[in-house]
């Protein structure tokens, strides 16, 4: 069936996979940086010098080349492709469902964007996992279906969905805060700029406000979420891992790879919503 008859969800299907499509192959590298800097060994002595994004960085470039830094992208493009194809069409579905043709007000965006995400973060949890692992470098799986196979027969089947309430407890809220702040800020736009050409720029800048503001506030959760699943041995529950995360780290063990984290998720979800608005108004559908 052409596109163009499809079914209004399949198009914000398709239309959501496009826009991850792009925002992941960009942004891979700040997530590779990100996942390394969470999972650095507790080992580092008081005092001495500090790992930040740049060390981490050169680091990769040093070992594995410049192509060390997409290393992950396989299992980005597995999980975000139908991922952020199903949080659009599931937004896109529950947005017509209750909301009609009126605009969301801020509870009701923070419940539309986390209420999409816990779909989407559900389906897609094996696959996120194996991302994970695949970008911490302690693992040498050399496909994802291998890598899902070797999980299943060395660990069982439940290691995939390790750290699900943690993933939940940074996706939902991410989602349904961005979604609350992006909205604002677009409807607080002069209607000259929403109405002009440079209505796409608008929507950029008021994706990357929503997006720091966001992933600031669910930052610890997503530090915690690493930990499970790269080392889901180390931890029997999502409490347990925050308690050995505070021990051995401290306050600040919750914020580590926060620069990148912000970066990679303010600019690639400011992109996906963008691109995403632009293709639905293309199929004279409203977002």
């Amino acid at each position: 069936m052409e596109l163009a008859l499809a079914h209004p969800a399949i198009k914000a299907f398709m239309c959501g996979s496009l826009s991850g499509t792009c925002s992941t192959l960009l942004f891979q590298p700040l997530d590779l940086v990100k996942t390394r800097l969470q999972t650095l060994n507790s080992t580092v002595q008081p005092g001495s010098a500090r790992v930040g994004m740049v060390t981490v960085l050169l680091s990769v470039v040093k070992t594995d080349k410049l192509i060390g830094l997409w290393k992950g992208v396989s299992p980005s493009f597995v999980r975000t492709i139908p991922g952020v194809g199903i949080y659009f069409s599931t937004y896109f579905t529950f947005k017509q469902h209750f909301l009609s043709e009126k605009g969301p007000g801020p509870l009701e965006a923070m419940l539309l964007g986390g209420g999409a995400r816990v779909v989407a973060g559900v389906c897609m949890l094996p696959v996120t996992v194996i991302k994970t692992r695949f970008e911490s470098g302690r693992y040498n799986y050399s496909s994802v279906l291998g890598a899902l196979r070797s999980v299943c027969q060395t660990e069982g089947p439940r290691a995939l969905f390790s750290g699900l309430a943690a993933t939940l407890l940074r996706d939902a809220p991410f989602s349904g805060l961005y979604l609350m702040f992006y909205s604002q800020s677009k409807s607080a736009l002069p209607k000259e700029i929403s109405l002009s050409p440079y209505a796409p720029l608008g929507n950029f800048s008021c994706g990357i406000v929503a997006g720091v503001l966001a992933s600031l506030v669910t930052q610890p959760a997503d530090v915690v979420k690493t930990h499970m699943q790269v080392c889901p041995h180390l931890y029997k529950s999502t409490p347990d891992a925050v308690c050995l995360i505070y021990k051995e780290h401290g306050v600040q063990g919750f914020f580590r790879g926060a620069v990148p984290r912000c970066l990679r998720r303010t600019m690639m979800a400011a992109m996906a919503w963008t691109v995403y608005e632009q293709l639905m108004a293309h199929f004279g559908l409203k977002s």
